[in-house]
Parts: structure tokens; C-alpha cells; sequence
């Protein structure tokens, strides 16, 4: 089966600046998922801010293998409780990529625990995407590095956890540098982090972005069964351990009780 995957975007920039919409008539998202679509091995769909639940119903998200996330003007409007499904679903095992601005979305921020801040200006100029980790599966085919003629500077320091994984590093022709391309894992879902993508330049477009982007998709894919019941912290009894135990000492809990929260 091919991987399935459902790009989320917030769709507000297409709809009120002209610019953005001329660049992206599809929207971000649906350029980004025919992108994706090039590939025989994935089958990508969207989801945006406007629909009911955000387009994330526990049914879209149980039937998501990897879900990409764009987010900019609108975070604050994205509902905590589809964050907290979400969430869940990076847990028991979706893969997750965060795109852009979206390292200032509630969910990368929930996931990361930390500000996730940076520096960033807006000046249209060059950005070299460099490829550090070369045999990584996510940069496979695109050398040593991405050029990009227009883009947003987004400039350390970057306020996340230490990655698993720095895969790319950006050069920005003002001068600074960039953790453009990290990887992390939560539970059992992967995720990755691509800063490339500003709305007003035409990124999206890029084929090496876009190789990049189906290379991450195949990346966070995790095959196994959903880790269904990773919230559940059961109380193991004596007569169900896995070797015979005696019950020793004062305790808290009585058998079968549930566990402090």
C-alpha cells in the first residue's frame, strides 16, 4: 500500500494576499500534496484550518500514515483538543513533518516542550541548504546542497530540544546559519522539521524541496500496528508478573487500581 499521507495547511495567506495565491493557486497544501502525489509509493491528501475539526477527525487521523503541517497567521485558532488528537496519533506511531512557520504551531511546540524561537527577516535573499548528513534517507538525490534563490532568513539560535538526527544546515546570504533540517522522535512516531518554505517566494515549487518532502514522507512512514495503548500506565499485579514475587513491604495502591495522575 502506498504511504498515505494528508498535508495540512492553514489556507489563510492564499486567501487574503493575492501574491501568495498567484504563486500557489492550488494553496500551499495542494501544491505541496500533488508534489507528494509524483511518487507511485504515496497518496496524499489535504486538510485545512476551515474545515470541520480542522480536517482532522480521529477517523482521518487513524487512516494518516504521515501528516505534513504549514501553519503561519493562524496558530492560536487551531483548537487545543484537535492539538491533543493529534498529539496521540505522533505517539502511537504517525510520523509527522513540520513545515516553516509551523515551528511556532501549538502542536511542534507541545511536542518539543521548549519556545521553539528563532531569529528571522524577510528580505527575499539567497539560502543554501546544506546537505550534512549526506547518506541520510531525506537527502537522497539532492547532493550537497539546495539553492534557493528567494526565501525568509530564519537564524539561531533555534530554541528546540537537541535532534536525533541534523540532516541539513542553512546558509542565509545575510550572513547567518540555520538548523534547517532535524529530526526527532516521540513515542513511536518520527518527526521531522523543514524550514524552507516561506509563502510570499515560490519554494514549494522547488524540485529539490519537493524531493525533499518525499523523501521525508517515506522517512516517518512507521509500518507497525498503532502503538494503540501508549497512554495506559496498568497496574501490574503480583500474580501477574512474569516470574513468582512476594508482596513485600507497605504499598499505595490495592490491585487493579489505577495510577496517579
Amino acid at each position: 500500500m502506498p504511504v498515505r499521507a494528508v498535508v495540512w495547511g492553514e489556507n489563510v495567506h492564499e486567501q487574503t494576499n493575492a501574491a501568495v495565491r498567484d504563486l500557489y493557486p492550488l494553496g500551499m497544501h495542494g501544491t505541496i500534496a500533488a508534489a507528494l502525489n509524483q511518487d507511485k509509493g504515496v497518496e496524499a491528501t489535504t486538510a485545512t484550518l476551515q474545515e470541520p475539526e480542522h480536517g482532522l477527525s480521529e477517523t482521518r487521523l487513524a487512516a494518516t500514515d504521515v501528516l505534513l503541517w504549514w501553519g503561519h497567521a493562524a496558530h492560536g485558532e487551531v483548537k487545543d483538543e484537535i492539538v491533543e488528537r493529534v498529539q496521540k496519533r505522533v505517539w502511537e506511531g504517525m510520523g509527522l513533518i513540520v513545515l516553516h512557520s509551523g515551528h511556532y504551531s501549538k502542536i511542534f511546540k507541545r511536542l518539543m516542550g521548549t519556545p521553539c524561537s528563532l531569529k528571522w527577516r524577510e528580505a527575499g535573499e539567497r539560502e543554501r541548504v546544506w546537505a550534512i548528513n549526506r547518506g541520510h534517507p531525506i537527502a537522497q538525490g539532492i547532493g550537497e546542497c539546495l539553492e534557493i534563490g528567494e526565501t525568509e532568513m530564519y537564524g539561531e539560535p533555534f530554541a528546540v530540544p537537541e535532534p536525533l538526527e541534523t540532516v541539513f544546515v542553512s546558509w542565509y546570504q545575510g550572513g547567518e546559519v540555520f538548523r534547517s533540517g532535524l529530526t526527532y522522535q516521540r513515542g513511536a512516531g518520527k518527526i521531522f522539521y523543514f524550514s524552507p518554505g516561506h509563502e510570499t517566494y515560490p519554494i514549494y515549487h522547488n524540485e529539490g524541496v519537493q524531493q525533499v518532502l518525499r523523501n521525508a514522507v517515506h522517512w516517518a512512514h512507521n509500518p507497525a500496528p498503532a502503538w494503540s495503548g501508549i497512554t495506559n500506565a496498568p497496574n501490574v499485579s503480583t500474580d501477574k508478573a512474569k516470574e513468582k514475587i512476594v508482596q513485600k513491604g507497605l504499598r499505595l495502591h490495592a490491585d487493579g487500581d489505577r495510577g496517579l495522575s
